[in-house]
């Protein structure tokens, strides 16, 4: 049975026409993934990185909406580990984040993700109510990543950037783009990812004989 927050929703997307949007976040360091590969027989295959500090912040949004293909937009952060930079996102890359992707889309916007403390802010809170028009925001149920598409797309690209070896951040960057662009440009890899959570886009109605309380 799915949660009572992402079946409300489901209903209030279909309800404004909305697009509904699965946001979250990941990072990558220059330590790449592990994963299989090939070698010499009973040789263990060796991939020699330079390592270091720092880290490229992915934030992404998965959308989806009946009849349509899936998106996906996403913003990069990039973390050099330098005293007192920011090591993950402001509220107003989120802000952004559900800017742009209105903006994209040209319609309502209903916006699910965890319940991170970043996401809580009041400024996050009021600027939903400022744009009530047009996007709702719901939070999914605590501890419940299998919930989330999103989460299918970081697998995606985990498994993507597996023995990878790059020089440097912006080599990184790039790489993370790439193949960031490669998913976008398959749908059926983020319709794959909402069906691996078990949801589908169909509203859940009332069983026959039941009343609902105002």
């Amino acid at each position: 049975m799915e949660e009572r927050g992402v079946a409300a929703a489901k209903t209030t997307a279909a309800d404004l026409g909305a697009w509904i949007c699965f946001a979250d976040e990941a990072g990558q360091g220059l330590r790449p993934p592990k994963a299989r590969t090939w070698a010499p027989r009973g040789a263990r295959p060796v991939v020699h990185t330079r390592g270091g500090r720092g880290r490229v912040n992915v934030a992404g949004v998965v959308c989806f909406r009946a009849g349509e293909r899936p998106r996906l937009f996403y913003r990069l952060q990039l973390y050099r580990g330098r005293p007192g930079e920011p090591k993950s996102f402001a509220w107003q890359d989120y802000r952004d984040l559900i800017l742009t992707t209105h903006q994209q889309l040209g319609a309502p916007l209903v916006w699910c993700w965890d319940n991170l403390n970043r996401h809580h802010v009041q400024e996050l809170v009021d600027f939903a109510r400022e744009h009530d028009d047009w996007l709702r925001i719901y939070h999914l149920p605590a501890y419940a990543p299998e919930l989330n598409p999103a989460e299918g797309v970081w697998s995606l690209l985990k498994r993507a950037l597996a023995n990878f070896i790059v020089a440097d951040l912006k080599g990184l960057v790039r790489i993370v783009k790439r193949k960031l662009k490669k998913i976008q440009y398959r749908p059926r890899l983020i319709s794959g990812c909402l069906a691996g959570t078990g949801l589908t886009l169909e509203p859940c109605h009332a069983k026959e004989g039941s009343t609902n309380s105002t």
